[in-house]
C-alpha cells in the first residue's frame, strides 16, 4: 500500500479559474429562464466547407453566430437592456458581445474571453478577421490584461468591483460586454445542451451539432442541428419577446446570413 502523501496529486489553483467562482456567485442571485432550441445550420455549415475546398480558408462559423446575433438583438434592443441604481432600463444601441476563444498559454490550452465590440454594425467579413486576430494576439488584448490584473486582488476586493460594476450598465457594457456567448460543444461532438449560470441579461451557449432527420419542403432529409441554450434575465425580459427573438435569429442562421454576402 502506498504513503498517503503518494495517493494523490496536489496542483496549484488555476488562478484565472477564480473569475468563474466570482461570477457563479453572482449568477445564482438572478432570476434566469433557460430555453433550448436547435437551429438548422445545415446551409451555414455547406457554405463554409465548400468556401475551404476552394479556397483553403477556413470560415469561423463563431463570427457567423455572432453576425446572426447582432442582427437579432438589433431588432429587439431589450434583449440587452440592463437595469441601473435608479431602477432604470438601460438600452444600448451597440451590441458587445463577450465571448470565448480557447488559446495557447505558454504551451497549454486555456480559455480566454474577448470582447467583440458592435457586432450589429459589423459584416461577418469583419467579425472573422476580429476573431482571428485575437486568436494570433490574445496576449495582447485588453481584456486578457484585465483579467491578469483583477485575479491578483483578494476576493474581497473581486467581488466588491463586481457588485459597483452591476449597478451601472455602463461599466457593464466596458467590462463584461451587454451579451455573453459561450461554446460547450467545442469539446465534443454530438447534441447536447449548457444550463450556465449567467451574469448578463442575454447568455447564448452553443452546444453541439448533431446530424438528424429533419423536414425540408416536406420532405425528409438528414440535416445538421446546432442545440442552442438561450437564457434570459426575466426580471428585465418576458417570454413573448424572448421567444420573438429566438425565431428572428433562427431565421437569420438557417438563411446563412452574411455568408453569402
Amino acid at each position: 500500500m502506498k504513503p498517503n502523501d503518494e495517493m494523490y496529486t496536489v496542483l496549484a489553483y488555476p488562478r484565472g479559474r477564480l473569475l468563474m467562482v466570482d461570477g457563479g456567485r453572482m449568477g445564482v442571485r438572478k432570476h434566469t429562464v433557460h430555453g433550448l432550441v436547435e437551429f438548422d445550420v445545415t446551409r451555414a455549415r455547406e457554405i463554409i466547407r465548400q468556401h475551404k475546398a476552394q479556397t483553403g480558408e477556413t470560415l469561423s462559423f463563431a463570427a457567423f453566430f455572432l453576425a446572426c446575433l447582432g442582427q437579432a438583438i438589433d431588432s429587439n434592443k431589450h434583449m440587452h437592456a440592463y437595469r441601473n441604481w435608479k431602477r432604470q432600463l438601460i438600452l444600448f444601441d451597440e451590441v458587445d458581445v463577450n465571448t470565448l476563444f480557447e488559446v495557447d498559454v505558454e504551451g497549454e490550452k486555456t480559455i480566454r474571453p474577448h470582447i467583440l465590440r458592435a457586432v450589429n454594425k459589423k459584416t461577418f467579413g469583419a467579425l472573422h478577421q476580429e476573431i482571428r486576430s485575437f486568436q494570433q494576439e490574445h496576449q495582447r488584448s485588453q481584456e486578457s490584461k484585465f483579467i491578469d490584473w483583477f485575479v491578483r486582488l483578494p476576493a474581497l476586493a473581486r467581488r466588491l468591483f463586481l457588485w459597483i460594476l452591476f449597478q451601472n450598465p455602463l461599466l457593464i457594457k466596458e467590462y463584461y460586454g451587454t451579451v455573453l456567448v459561450t461554446s460547450v460543444g467545442m469539446f465534443g461532438a454530438g447534441s447536447g445542451w449548457g444550463l450556465p449560470v449567467p451574469n448578463h441579461t442575454l447568455q447564448l451557449t452553443l452546444g453541439g451539432i448533431a446530424r438528424k432527420p429533419g423536414v425540408v419542403e416536406d420532405r425528409i432529409a438528414v440535416r445538421e442541428y446546432l442545440s442552442v441554450t438561450v437564457s434570459i434575465d426575466h426580471d428585465i425580459v418576458d417570454g413573448a419577446p424572448a421567444a420573438r427573438f429566438t425565431q428572428r435569429l433562427k431565421d437569420l442562421i438557417e438563411s446563412g446570413y452574411g455568408l453569402c454576402e
